[in-house]
């Protein structure tokens, strides 16, 4: 499994932004670290791994920090070993799995 963990960090950080997010703020870079320095959230680079060996010989494509509901979650979208491009919704705070689905 390869990774460029310092550009998933950064990635991770809220530096890409989805459009038609509905109910979501996306977070800044400062905002992310403020809140993992806090300890309100886990550092991105903590909850990477889980979800990277989900789908062992994937990539890291988008990842952001969002604020949906009062919750802060990490959105990433991965390319399987497959070829299939897979969005998961992670809470940021435990790193729990809250969404797995195929990209469309």
């Amino acid at each position: 499994m390869k990774t460029d963990l310092p550009r998933a960090v950064l990635l991770g950080l809220g530096l890409f932004a989805t459009a038609g997010a509905v109910q979501a703020h996306d977070l800044s870079q400062d905002e992310a670290l403020r809140l993992s320095k806090e300890g309100v959230i886990r550092p991105f680079e903590e909850i990477l791994p889980a979800a990277l060996s989900r789908y062992p010989g994937s990539r890291l494509l988008e990842a952001e920090l969002e604020r949906e509901h009062g919750t802060y979650i990490y959105e990433i979208e991965l390319l399987t070993a497959d070829g299939v491009v897979r969005e998961l919704e992670l809470d940021a705070r435990d790193g729990r799995i809250l969404k797995d689905k195929e990209d469309d």
